[in-house]
């Protein structure tokens, strides 16, 4: 939106507005054209203006002219008229300026508006403000605040009221969002401002209404008051948006307007404009054209586009869109689709059926009631819409209601004013077995399901249970939190009224109010609805076919109720009662009393004991008699009931022996009894009797037969007979099913000594069409007893027996022995076999099967193998039978022998041959075969003559020996060599030797040679004869430079001078023999010369003895070594020459730097320009003398050339130049031009800025002044200093250490720590958090180059304290304050105490708490059970910032306690105030107590003084009311009196000294009794009940204390005495025994409870898990988990255990296993890679360390470098300097300041990155951050090039590797072998491994989550088992009894105390009260509430004491 215009014109008669009240402030937007400008014009108007001065202070401003026509109109187009004027043009109001009233908006505009809230917000604040979820999800009713909206904005449309709920989650349309959207009357401007308004309600808005509240009129009344009037409060809506979600758009559109109204409210800009110091309640709204969305640019509302175009085709509309939806929301709104929507069907019931509701006989015809369609549809991403009507709900709990009713009764309620409630009351029927009252998901009312199939009884709760009566509906809308018990005269009577009680429970109701009941703003909870209702003066009265009648309405509703009990209800009427007992096998709480029956009356129908019936609903169906009825609870004769049991005795008896107790429900009614009989005779008569084998395919097995192994037992055909000679395949019964069919199980079992053994095992079930089948065995081989049995068994559980008698069965015996040899093996044989040599067979016969067998008839053996003659000598029988002596002949082809298949046959035989595999090796020597076979032999002079030799065995192979040495002799000239070779491995050889060499020989010779074995006499020598020629190779090599027609020879060696970058021609070469003849080049020589200089030789000029160009080299440095070679077998020749280059003519002048190229401004250049001139190679050539320095000439721009310095070097014959220097510029690239004569040359050096001089800031502010910063806040911007030079330029010089001086009371964070410049010479600090004290504070940066400091700007910090920082707790107290014990603490004030010494206000008060524990001897450390007290609600009169702890108890026991008060500053931080330690002290005295209680004394008056004693050693305190000892320093007297029965009595007991009264000493709080005594011949009653009261008597003290009593038992005679003094002791160890068993039974409860808090915690457990698994797609079932678990994890496991065995990478080198903790490994072993690429360039790349030993310590690598002689290569971790590690967290340098600098190619990555280590990570990142350093790895070469290419212009590019396996060294070499990785499987192992699979590792996680399931499920299940358990001991036979015996130990106790003559409840009180008290003494602090019931209790006691 434009700005507003300043200059915006004034309107009236004065000079302009000034700043009056009276002036106000109007924007105008200009709509005429399209073309108008979009913002809007501030127009100033006075306070006495009129429409026409407006109008052309209008005309002005916008420069239109008077006469033009337009119209002046409100957002609302409401046109500005002389009428309105005065009461539309308010300040900050928004216009049009339009060319008609109804003109479209060209283009949008946007209205300021403010929606402040309103006062009612404080007015109202103690209203229920929030979504209680009173154990509901409240999101329902946040979405049914939007569809009350909805409502009442359709409440005047006359055809459909349609309201959309749109659940928009796909993705694809933007991020999640709810939409609700009605066909209402929609909102101008106005009225959506006010909508904006918090609290707003309908009585105050402005727009349609006034502002007052007379404007609001209240519609008519209407049935169930559905007026739609329920859009109340203006709070509703507001609080229901930011409950879904972040944001909410409204979009409206008023009937008969242009224009669409859009206003926006998010958190996000309420935060924004917080931040921005922005008025929060202000906006705007925006107007704009229908369809209209050119304004929706956010990609996450993309779906807007698609509703603003559905707004074409709508008069009037209002659309809420909610976006930013928590995902908790989303969730639910996904997961509960069905449960919310039937929630909202609910609450609309009666506004979507009308007001009677959803009845399903009435017409669905839209009326003026019934008129309003509710849809909701859900939109996901790739789902189809779910889109649900709640008019189409049928399951909603009103539909339930009015559908299951069988009659209603309607009432009215008038209650004072004019508050009206309509009510009915409904009634749901018992019908025969169930009850027809709607069950309710929110309060489930049965235990379980009327069709469960076990046996266990159900006790019928009510039909409504804990449900309320009525539901509440307001103004026809729900309120779901409240609703109504029952009124006085609906509850059930005490007495038993006209009706059963249980009718009462089937009645449901509803309540309709109008508005005249308070609800809360949110529509939750009534406010005062049931105690209006339930007030005195509330009229109730009937209503009768639509009329009231007034009549008593208790007795109208009990009439009706009897009469629905009569018409609707059908119970069961029991009969015959038979008496009642307890049924033990239920659980302990159901097993009675249970009253039994021997005949019903049900339906009509009469049932009694000994009826047969069958049951239905049950598996399997139950046959029997009746035995006879049960009904739950003490009932005595007939009586109606809706419910019971019966038990059923199983017919036939003979097969079912047992009892079933099934419902009586689940009788069938409508089978005829004969039908049963007929059942039970037929199931009697068809019972399995015996079993009929036949054999169709013969092989019979007889009894006790003999068989040979693997005689086949035919096949058996079984038949099932009964008794009738019936087949039968099943038991009798059609019900039973597949669970009762007969099969024939068939085994045959093997007697061994080890036992026996079932080796055949078969199971025959009858097809229908096929018989009982056994095929043939023929398998049956092994030798021994057999059995053969057969028998009938019972599908599924294939048990033998049934109803206690054995099922048919049969069996047969029989033996299997050995059959006769028909096959053999052979057995050992003696290797190895040779040509020639005899060896024996053994052989081994066997039967068929296998079984040990001997030869009995004589066999000739048969022997065949190809290519071998065979023979033998003989075949021995009996157990060992061996063929012998047989002997091979024939070829074998090589020394290692053969491999024959021999055949041997034995005729007779089933299986008479087998193939024997041998491999026969030749024979021993025989012969010496020599090639040639020519007797002579030819040889050229010099050379070797290669004899081949072969020793052959008698069959011609040849064949081999250790030794076998074959030597050559020659003879006829001296000193000729011997020939040997060794034929002991291969038996043939090539024999030859040195050459055969005979000086200066000229013509042929003849020489002879002797070949022979010395080891082998037996093999004859071999003699040849050898002829020797002359040699004829060549001898010498000649070189020759032809010069026209003369050749110049070039000798070895020589050296030739020749013009540098010539070309040397015509040389030439020739070759010669021995003989010195003159050798023909053929091509086969020309092939073996070689030269140096050329690759490449014309084969044509050798063959002419032509030699190739030489090209003299370019620079006279070079000089080229020529070389000519020839090389044969012969000989190897050579001849070598050198070329060197001369300088050329003159061409070039050439500078060249000496030194850096750059030079620092003010400085001269470092070094020198040496200039020399050259010939066209750049040879340098002796040009310059002294006199040429005066024709250089320098220029450059910028140059100083006042510093030039020029020489003349004459020993290099240069010249050069210094004192470069440049005028200060800015800095850059200088080019200098030398010249001289006519050569010149240019050099380029670089001027960089001056040394660094300054330190300055970046964008930093004005530093002249303090910054104000707040104590513990961030500065406002980063700290980043860059190093200058003297003339202000940036000076680039990085590694400049910059540090941060500061006092040390000024604390920095992150820590000051010593920073560095990068390469542009600037250092970011960062930005720092800053603690100080309060005040001015200097800090500065410094810089240290060159050891010198350079001071950067000084920056001044005010420190400012934080006024929201806690630091301490102050706490206020009474310090002089006693804590008595019992009593309350005095108050304790608490005020959080800020940095600033200020209170800290408007804090949560539940984050305060005041702690109090004992004190012992560990110390003041708080301990965890310290007792914790919240903080009281703040007084409205007492200072904020001011919490108050009051009234807080005093500990009942005294000692030390600690307080402490602590203030929860987050989720684990608490700040504790300082310990405050109170001394609680005793209370005032109030009664005297026995330290420890003494036993009833039984006494009499005889003269014994044992039987006269009453008390020993009785030690009296006086003690507060809780038992703590006080009134140390009370000094008095205890007087002891002895008191009867009655007052009046004068025959009391005297004690000693015949007196009534004796006084002990009271001292230091306590008195001491050693012994009362009674008089000798006291008087006294017999046997009665004496108290000796002990009053304490304290001067000092002025209240009385309460006296201790000990009751006495007194007799005369001394016989009874005793008797009684035994019975007083068993009454005192009955008291004993009874407080014992009370205090068991009391932890067994405890124990119980206890244990149904652990079952919670392991549900809540499971439960988090199981969402767990859901999250990983994993399901467990909610029956059977243990099985399904072990199943899964089962599975898991084997996934796991199959991805890990799946063939991988692996490292084989062997890794270094020796050594302790402090060795890791070899680098190949300590990182794995998933890529098989990157892990061969990288293993590749670090080839020399992999076999590298990394150790933690230099010692214990040194231990292995010590163990292995230093072989092995060793890494000390302890010893690398880690300061030079590459940061793993760097990102690559192609980002520079986190920004893309270049866009890459080849997928860069580090490759450190692609590493995973299995163990010791950070070892292990140390390890190969040296090692790899920040090398890169990409795809290919072109992609590291480029990347390196481009990483060089900015900064220093690292080694790249690339996954094809080229490198690019960080020098940029890249190329050759050595940079280029090998294949794989070149590498030998030396390559990283890979890591398990990624699907390996998420299965490891759902394993362990599964594995916790699985604890959690078994934790579960023991502690449900342990609960069980618990409850069942609690009833266990053993607790009866204990409880029995408790009953009878306070019966005993009773008959003692009558026997006695003591008073019963007086003695038992005080036997247990007094341990109660001592346990309580000892107990922990206890609650208040607690403490204040055990004091109620105390009092309750006290009172009945007396």
């Amino acid at each position: 939106m434009a700005a507003a215009d300043d200059d915006g014109a004034s309107v009236g008669t004065g000079e302009g507005c000034g700043d009056g009240d009276g002036c106000r402030t109007v924007y105008l937007f200009d709509r005429r054209e399209k073309e108008s400008e979009l913002g809007d014009r501030a127009v100033q108007v006075e306070e006495r203006s009129d429409y026409a001065a407006f109008r052309a202070s209008v005309c002005q401003t916008l420069g239109i002219l008077p006469e033009e026509k337009f119209v002046i109109t409100t957002t609302s187009r409401k046109e500005i008229t002389c009428d309105n004027f005065d009461e539309t043009i308010k300040d900050g109001v928004t216009l049009y300026l339009l060319q008609s009233v109804n003109q479209l908006l060209l283009t949008a505009t946007k209205e300021r508006i403010d929606f402040l809230p309103h006062y009612d917000t404080l007015v109202k604040s103690g209203m229920y403000e929030y979504y209680a979820s009173e154990g509901q999800n409240p999101l329902p009713f946040a979405l049914a605040e939007l569809i009350d909206n909805s409502l009442s904005a359709t409440s005047r449309n006359t055809g459909i009221r349609r309201i959309q709920i749109k659940l928009l989650f796909d993705e694809v349309q933007g991020k999640p969002a709810v939409a609700v959207i009605d066909n209402g009357r929609g909102m101008t401007s106005k009225q959506l401002n006010n909508w904006a308004v918090y609290r707003l309600s309908k009585f105050t808005r402005q727009g349609d209404f006034e502002s007052d509240h007379s404007g609001y009129v209240r519609p008519v009344p209407v049935p169930r008051s559905l007026n739609s009037d329920i859009s109340y409060f203006g709070v509703g809506g507001k609080q229901a948006v930011f409950f879904v979600g972040q944001s909410a758009r409204m979009i409206s559109k008023p009937a008969d307007s242009q224009d669409v109204h859009e206003l926006v409210l998010s958190k996000e800009d309420f935060e924004k404009k917080e931040k921005n110091k922005e008025s929060i309640y202000s906006g705007y709204i925006r107007n704009r054209k229908p369809s209209d969305s050119v304004h929706i640019t956010n990609d996450d509302e993309r779906f807007l586009h698609h509703l603003i175009l559905e707004e074409k085709e709508k008069n009037s509309f209002t659309a809420v869109v909610i976006t930013g939806v928590q995902p908790e929301h989303m969730q639910y709104l996904k997961n509960y689709f069905h449960l919310w929507t039937r929630q909202l069907a609910h609450i609309y019931h009666y506004y979507i059926h009308g007001p009677k509701g959803n009845e399903k006989h009435t017409s669905k015809e839209v009326g003026p009631f019934n008129n309003i369609d509710i849809e909701i549809s859900m939109f996901e991403k790739g789902k189809t819409p779910k889109i649900v009507n709640l008019r189409e709900m049928q399951d909603d709990m009103q539909t339930l209601y009015i559908n299951t009713a069988a009659d209603s009764f309607e009432f009215k309620a008038h209650v004072e004013g004019d508050g009206v409630v309509e009510g009915i009351i409904r009634y749901h029927p018992f019908l025969y077995d169930r009850e027809t009252y709607p069950d309710d998901p929110c309060f489930p009312s049965k235990l379980k399901d009327e069709d469960d199939d076990d046996d266990c009884f159900i006790i019928e709760k009510a039909a409504r249970g804990k449900r309320p009566i009525f539901e509440c509906f307001w103004n026809g809308r729900l309120i779901p939190y409240t609703s109504v018990e029952d009124f006085d005269w609906c509850t059930p009577p005490k007495k038993r009224g006209l009706a059963p009680i249980e009718c009462y429970n089937r009645i449901s109701g509803a309540l309709f109010t109008n508005d005249k009941f308070q609800v809360s703003t949110n529509k939750l909870t009534f406010m005062d609805l049931e105690l209006k209702l339930k007030d005195k003066n509330t009229l109730f009265t009937r209503i009768l076919n639509g009329q009231e009648q007034r009549m008593k309405i208790d007795r109208e509703f009990a009439l009706w109720l009897k009469d629905c009990h009569e018409k609707y209800d059908k119970q069961i009427k029991f009969t015959s009662f038979k008496g009642i007992i307890t049924r033990p096998d239920l659980p302990s709480k159901k097993q009675g009393p249970w009253a039994t029956y021997s005949a019903i009356e049900w339906d009509g129908k009469i049932y009694k004991a000994g009826q047969l019936v069958k049951t239905i609903k049950t598996l399997p169906l139950f046959y029997g008699s009746i035995e006879k009825f049960f009904l739950y609870g003490d009932h005595d004769g007939e009586v109606y009931a809706t419910g019971g049991e019966v038990q059923i005795l199983m017919e036939p008896q003979a097969l079912y022996d047992e009892k079933r107790t099934v419902p009586i429900a689940k009788l069938d009614r409508t089978v005829a009894e004969k039908t049963v009989k007929k059942y039970v005779e037929d199931e009697m008569a068809r019972l399995p009797d015996r079993l009929s084998v036949t054999w169709p395919e013969g092989d019979e097995l007889l009894p006790n037969e003999i068989r040979p192994a693997g005689t086949p037992i035919g096949a058996l055909r079984i038949e099932i007979l009964n008794k009738k000679g019936e087949a039968m395949q099943k038991l009798p019964g059609t019900s039973h099913g597949g669970s009762k069919k007969l099969l024939v199980e068939l085994k045959v079992i093997l007697h061994s000594s080890s036992g026996n053994k079932e080796i055949i095992s078969h199971i025959s079930q009858h097809g229908g069409k096929w018989p009982y089948w056994f095929k043939k065995m023929e398998n049956i081989q092994k030798l021994g007893n057999y059995t053969l049995k057969l028998q009938v068994v019972l599908n599924e559980s294939n048990a033998d027996t049934y109803a206690g008698r054995p099922l048919p069965s049969k069996t047969i015996k029989f033996s299997v022995k050995e059959g006769k040899p028909e096959k053999f093996s052979f057995g050992l044989l003696d290797s190895p076999f040779r040509v020639g040599v005899p060896f024996n067979i053994p052989l081994e016969f066997q039967d068929e099967f296998g079984h040990a067998s001997q030869l009995g008839n004589d066999i000739q053996p048969v022997f065949e193998a190809s290519g071998l003659s065979l023979h033998y000598e003989e075949l021995t029988k009996g157990p060992n039978c061996i063929i012998r002596g047989v002997t091979a002949k024939g070829p074998v082809n090589s020394c290692q022998g053969k491999n024959f298949n021999l055949k041997v046959i034995l005729p007779g035989l089933k299986e008479d041959t087998q193939i024997l595999k041998i491999r026969l090796l030749p024979g021993p020597p025989h012969r010496l075969k020599v090639k040639p076979d020519s007797e002579i032999l030819v040889i050229e002079n010099g050379t070797a003559f290669p004899f081949q030799v072969e020793v052959l065995d008698e069959s011609d192979n040849i064949t081999t020996q250790p030794k076998l040495i074959v030597h050559c002799k020659f003879s006829g000239a001296p000193n000729l060599p011997v020939y040997v070779v060794d034929c002991s491995s291969s038996g043939t050889s090539i024999l030859s030797g040195s050459a055969i060499q005979v000086q200066n020989i000229k013509k042929d010779q003849m020489l002879k040679a002797k070949i022979e074995i010395p080891s082998c006499k037996d093999v004859a020598p071999v003699e040849k004869t050898i002829k020797l020629l002359p040699s004829s190779h060549v001898a010498r090599l000649q070189i020759f430079s032809v010069e026209g027609q003369k050749a110049i020879q070039i000798k070895h060696q020589d050296e030739v001078n020749w013009i540098a970058g010539d070309i040397m021609h015509n040389l030439i070469f020739q070759m010669y023999d021995e003989g010195e003849r003159e050798i023909i080049i053929t091509s086969a020589l020309a092939d073996k010369i070689k030269v140096n200089w050329t690759p490449e030789i014309n084969k044509e000029h050798l063959l002419q003895g032509l030699l190739p160009d030489v090209q003299v080299p370019t620079s006279v440095k070079d000089m080229r070594y020529c070389q000519v070679s020839f090389q044969d077998d012969h000989v190897s020749l050579e001849s070598a020459f050198t070329v060197r280059p001369l300088p050329d003519e003159p061409k070039h002048l050439k500078c060249e730097l000496k030194g850096g190229k750059t030079v620092q401004m003010g400085q001269e250049l470092q070094g020198e320009i040496v200039i020399i001139v050259t010939d066209q190679y750049g040879n340098q050539i002796q040009a310059f003398s002294p006199n040429s320095l005066s024709a250089l000439g320098i220029a450059g721009i910028g140059l100083d050339s006042s510093h030039l310095k020029t020489a003349f070097q004459e020993n290099t014959q240069s010249i050069s130049v210094r004192g470069i220097k440049f005028i200060p510029g800015p800095p850059g690239n200088k080019d200098l031009c030398f010249t001289w004569r006519e050569f010149s040359d240019f050099i380029r050096v670089q001027l960089i800025s001056g040394p660094p001089a300054k330190l300055l800031l970046i964008d930093w502010p004005e530093l002249k002044e303090s910054i104000p910063v707040i104590n513990g806040r961030e500065l406002q911007n980063p700290l980043t200093v860059q190093l200058c030079d003297q003339w202000d330029n940036p000076a680039p010089v990085p590694q400049v250490k910059i540090s941060l001086l500061k006092p040390n009371n000024l604390k920095l964070t992150p820590s000051n720590q010593q920073h560095k410049t990068d390469e542009r010479g600037r250092a970011n600090l960062g930005v720092f958090t800053v603690y100080a004290p309060r005040g001015l504070h200097n800090m500065q940066i410094r810089a240290t180059y060159n050891k010198n400091i350079i001071d950067g700007p000084l920056i001044k910090l005010m420190i400012l304290p934080d006024p929201e920082k806690p630091i301490r707790l102050n706490v206020k107290y009474d310090k002089d304050a006693s804590f008595l014990a019992g009593d309350v603490f005095t108050d304790f004030i608490v005020t959080i105490i800020s940095e600033d010494d200020s209170i800290i206000k408007n804090i949560n008060p539940a984050r305060i708490s005041m702690k109090m524990w004992q004190l012992s001897n560990s110390g003041n450390r708080q301990p965890t059970n310290a007792e914790t007290f919240s903080c009281n609600k703040i007084k409205d009169d007492k200072e904020d910032g001011c919490f108050y702890f009051r009234d807080k108890a005093v500990p009942n026991k005294v000692g030390i306690y600690c307080i402490q008060f602590g203030f929860m500053m987050d989720k684990t931080n608490i700040l504790n105030s300082e310990q405050i330690i109170v001394d609680v002290l005793p209370n005032q005295p109030v009664k005297l107590i026995p330290k420890y209680q003494p036993a009833t004394p039984a006494v009499s008056n005889v003269r014994s003084v044992a039987s006269r004693t009453l008390v020993r050693d009785l030690h009296l305190n006086i003690t507060d009311e809780y038992n703590n000892q006080t009134g140390i320093d009370l000094v008095g007297i205890v007087r002891a009196t002895i008191k009867g029965p009655n007052e009046e009595d004068t025959d009391t007991p005297l004690f000693t000294g015949k007196v009534r009264t004796l006084e002990f000493p009271f001292v230091k709080g306590s008195a001491e009794i050693t012994s009362l005594v009674l008089a000798e011949n006291s008087p006294g009653r017999d046997s009665t009940e004496y108290v000796i009261v002990f009053e304490p008597q304290l001067p000092t003290l002025s209240r009385t204390l309460k006296s201790y009593e000990l009751p006495f038992m007194f007799y005369d005679d001394v016989k009874k005495q005793q008797q009684m003094a035994a019975l007083t002791r068993e009454k005192d160890q009955l008291s004993k025994n009874i407080v014992m068993y009370k205090s068991l039974f009391e932890a067994g409860k405890q124990l119980l409870n206890e244990m149904k808090c652990q079952v919670e915690e392991a549900k809540l457990k499971e439960a988090q898990l199981r969402n767990e698994l859901k999250t990983h797609n994993i399901d467990i079932p909610t029956t059977q988990q243990m099985p399904h678990i072990e199943a899964l994890l089962k599975r898991k496991l084997s996934e796991q255990e199959e991805l890990r065995k799946k063939p991988r990478r692996s490292c084989t080198l062997p890794n270094y296993t020796k050594g302790g903790g402090d060795v890791l490994g070899k680098i190949a072993h300590l990182a794995q890679i998933e890529d098989d690429r990157a892990a061969v360039v990288i293993s590749w790349h670090l080839a020399s360390d992999m076999d590298c030993v990394v150790t933690l310590t230099t010692d214990a690598a040194r231990r292995i470098y010590d163990e292995t002689q230093g072989r092995q290569q060793v890494l000390p971790l302890d010893s690398i300097y880690k300061k030079t590690l590459p940061d793993w967290k760097r990102p690559l340098p192609h980002y520079r300041n986190g920004k893309l600098y270049f866009k890459p190619i080849g997928d860069p990555i580090f490759a450190r990155d692609l590493l995973t280590f299995p163990d010791n990570i950070e070892h292990c990142e140390t390890v190969f951050g040296m090692l790899l350093g920040d090398t890169i790895i990409l795809d290919n070469l072109d992609a590291a090039n480029h990347y390196r290419k481009e990483v060089v212009k900015i900064t220093h590019c690292p080694t790249l590797l690339t996954r094809d396996g080229d490198r690019i060294r960080s020098n940029g070499k890249f190329g050759g072998l050595q940079n280029k990785a090998p294949p794989m499987d070149k590498l030998r192992g030396m390559v990283f491994g890979a890591p398990v699979p990624r699907q390996c590792l998420a299965t490891g996680e759902q394993i362990d989550l599964l594995q916790q399931y699985r604890t959690a499920v078994a934790k579960l299940n023991t502690v449900i088992e342990d609960l069980s358990r618990q409850s069942q001991y609690l009833h266990t036979p053993d607790m009866k009894k204990k409880k029995q015996e408790l009953d009878e130990q306070e019966k005993n106790l009773k008959l003692i105390e009558q026997k006695l003559g003591m008073t019963p409840t007086r003695k038992c009180n005080d036997s247990l009260r007094h341990p109660a008290k001592a346990e309580m003494i000892g107990c922990p602090v206890p609650p208040k509430r607690a403490r204040r019931e055990t004091t109620r209790q105390n009092r309750t006691v006290t009172k009945t004491d007396v």
